[in-house]
């Protein structure tokens, strides 16, 4: 049974400006893995505005609720290149008074605009 759904986009060059101006931004958002390639490369900035996308249409899937931190919340990409959702904390704990069991996610970006589809399922 589906829980919720949640869709993002994020205009990439906007989301690099906001990175850019604000310091600390990115540690508020992601988790050090999300930031970086395995080897050590940063990662870039389109990969990064799909991922906050998913974040962000991960809070939408579960009802929108305060207290919900963006660190909480990881997308990591599987040996296949498919994206997958670890979750913990207020995230997880929002998750479970859902009945949330697995979670469906799919990120793109192309010209000039990350998108994330989430899905909650029960």
């Amino acid at each position: 049974m589906i829980v919720g759904v949640g869709i993002d986009v994020a205009e990439i060059d906007r989301f690099a400006a906001a990175l850019e101006r604000t310091p600390g931004m990115a540690a508020r958002l992601f988790v050090p893995a999300e930031l970086y390639l395995p080897g050590g490369a940063r990662r870039g900035v389109a990969s990064l505005a799909a991922r906050f996308a998913a974040k962000e249409a991960l809070a939408k899937a579960l009802g929108a609720p305060p207290g919900l931190l963006w660190t909480d919340a990881e997308v990591v990409t599987e040996d296949s290149g498919q994206p997958r959702l670890v979750v913990r904390g207020t995230v997880e704990a929002r998750a479970a008074e859902l009945g949330v069991r697995s979670w469906h996610v799919s990120l793109s970006h192309d010209a000039g605009v990350a998108s994330a589809v989430v899905i909650a399922e029960a």
